[in-house]
């Protein structure tokens, strides 16, 4: 079991600190004061994602963003990355910090834990602010023509290989960062190069992340066992125009959801917090206000 030693990229205001979970140290940034907003994470990123967001909302909330296991500065471990052990983990992490109930917002593959949860836990979200993520009853008819899209999992969830790619052809890291969004000139080089080596230093989380998805979530998915769970948290999915993962088709149907609402925003990607975060941090003070 490892933690990163590599030193952090600054971002002003934040507070590090670490919180023992279920048989890991979990990292976290804070920022502000006020009701507490839990953000996570997607792939292949860490808290940090979260940079531009954070001086939008960090004035009137307290943000929490969280290293999810074996990514940032939060402990490496050999198991734990499947999405139910990785949705214990945050749950667990409430119950450390003394949170009854907060606003989640998750991206990508952090917007997978969240829906989880919010099935399986409501009472501890008052709302939920999805970003560039499936819901978990999308039809299979949507599904099948857009799997091509998922090709280069392809090179990352086979045990052995996928840690190899991931640490050691960090060009494929940055080519899925760029190819993400419309303007690959959103990214910095500086911030390529933060999340490319992050990638590498957690290449054992990266691999394992997709390989438990293929063993339990994809069998899941075919049973339709998340597909029954009724959703109740007030829920906002935001998906980009362009996402070349998660497009816009994906995002439709029939919602089995007591409150949720689907927006696509036009002429961005599949990194909606660093493409638009000023549209991103106006969805979730309407969404906070609407269900306050």
């Amino acid at each position: 079991m490892t933690v990163s030693k590599r030193p952090m990229p600054h971002l002003e205001g934040a507070k590090h600190r670490w919180v023992e979970v279920r048989g890991a140290r979990l990292h976290l940034a804070e920022f502000g004061s006020g009701d507490p907003v839990l953000l996570l994470h997607g792939f292949p990123q860490h808290w940090y994602a979260w940079r531009r967001l954070v001086p939008l909302l960090a004035a009137d909330h307290r943000l929490i963003c969280l290293d999810l296991r074996g990514f940032g500065w939060s402990e490496q471990t050999q198991h734990g990355y499947d999405t139910d052990a990785l949705g214990a983990d945050v749950l667990a992490l409430l119950d450390a910090l003394g949170l009854d109930r907060v606003t989640l917002v998750g991206h990508s593959w952090g917007a997978g834990v969240g829906f989880r949860i919010c099935q399986r836990a409501p009472e501890r979200f008052r709302a939920f602010l999805a970003l560039n993520m499936a819901r978990p009853w999308t039809a299979h008819r949507q599904v099948l023509p857009n799997l091509w899209r998922m090709w280069f999992t392809a090179f990352i969830e086979y045990p052995v290989v996928g840690r190899l790619v991931l640490r050691y052809w960090p060009a494929f890291t940055r080519y899925l960062l760029r190819r993400a969004v419309p303007d690959p000139g959103c990214w910095s080089e500086a911030e390529l190069a933060e999340f490319t080596e992050a990638t590498r230093v957690s290449a054992t989380a990266g691999q394992s992340l997709f390989w438990q998805y293929v063993l339990r979530d994809i069998p899941a998915g075919l049973r339709g066992t998340h597909r029954r769970r009724r959703l109740t948290v007030p829920t906002v999915v935001l998906g980009g125009e362009h996402d070349p993962v998660i497009p816009p088709a994906l995002l439709r149907g029939e919602p089995n959801a007591d409150d949720l609402t689907v927006s696509v925003l036009p002429g961005v990607g599949g990194h909606l917090p660093e493409e638009c975060p000023e549209r991103v941090a106006g969805a979730l003070r309407k969404l906070i206000a609407e269900t306050g």
